[in-house]
């Protein structure tokens, strides 16, 4: 007999920018284990590939393109997600941008405001949509629900060239611990998922590098890159009523490079 409390039929996830990397991970895992799925990403073609892939798997998806920068688009979304589903269980604000590399003296105010409005607005109006449905769905007598923040080990180590990026990964830290406190009530919990060296899109340039796979790649203790299926499982145990009493936690995922 399997543990049932991770059997996800019957429950809808939401996961920004799903359609590829940390994301993807997640969105196939949820599928596997009975979630139906809705996908916010801004490329319609990856939205429309990846709702292909998990309706093979046999569950409800649907794709919608959206901006999780821009306020009125999250809010379209939401409205659209909620006619189509009916509700949200679960929720990762995982939608982001790098942009490190440049001298803090020297860093760009426009990339700055950039990367914050995408990695700390965008998770701000999403997990904000999300409470407003989780909180009056819980007034109505229907209590419960998950929501994950995808920070960054940048957000508790130093990173240099990457203030920005660090400064919204910390925030979301923060915005996840008071939204936990606040949202207990209605049986809402919220954890941050920190991943560390992940091989994605977004460090496509660190992984064609011969000084990183020289120099940072062995200092993980596990000896390689994570994938975005290494994301699968934590994503499963967050939206399953198995972390029914587990909130304002971080969960690093980093193959030990934290401690080493």
């Amino acid at each position: 007999m399997t543990y049932s409390a991770f059997d996800l039929t019957g429950k809808v996830a939401l996961i920004t920018g799903g359609n590829r990397g940390i994301g993807w991970g997640m969105a196939e895992a949820l599928a596997q284990a009975g979630a139906e799925v809705a996908i916010w990403g801004r490329d319609g073609a990856r939205n429309e590939e990846a709702v292909r892939k998990l309706s093979e798997i046999g569950v409800k998806a649907k794709g919608y393109a959206v901006d999780v920068a821009n306020e009125s688009e999250v809010n379209a979304a939401m409205t659209h997600t909620l006619a189509d589903f009916g509700r949200v269980d679960f929720a990762v604000a995982n939608a982001g941008i790098g942009g490190g590399g440049a001298k803090f003296g020297e860093f760009p105010t426009d990339l700055y405001r950039r990367v914050l409005s995408v990695n700390l607005d965008g998770v701000f109006f999403t997990l904000r949509a999300v409470c407003k449905h989780m909180t009056e769905r819980a007034e109505a007598g229907d209590p419960g629900g998950s929501l994950v923040g995808v920070a960054s080990l940048a957000a508790i180590e130093g990173a240099a060239r990457n203030e920005a990026y660090a400064a919204t990964k910390g925030a979301v830290i923060s915005m996840i611990k008071s939204i936990a406190v606040e949202h207990a009530r209605y049986g809402v919990r919220a954890n941050a998922v920190l991943p560390g060296w992940i091989a994605t899109d977004m460090t496509a340039g660190a992984q064609a590098a011969p000084a990183f796979a020289e120099k940072v790649i062995p200092r993980v203790p596990m000896r390689r890159w994570g994938e975005p299926k290494d994301f699968g499982g934590i994503a499963v145990y967050l939206a399953s009523d198995a972390s029914s009493y587990h909130s304002g936690d971080l969960f690093v995922i980093d193959g030990g490079y934290a401690i080493f």
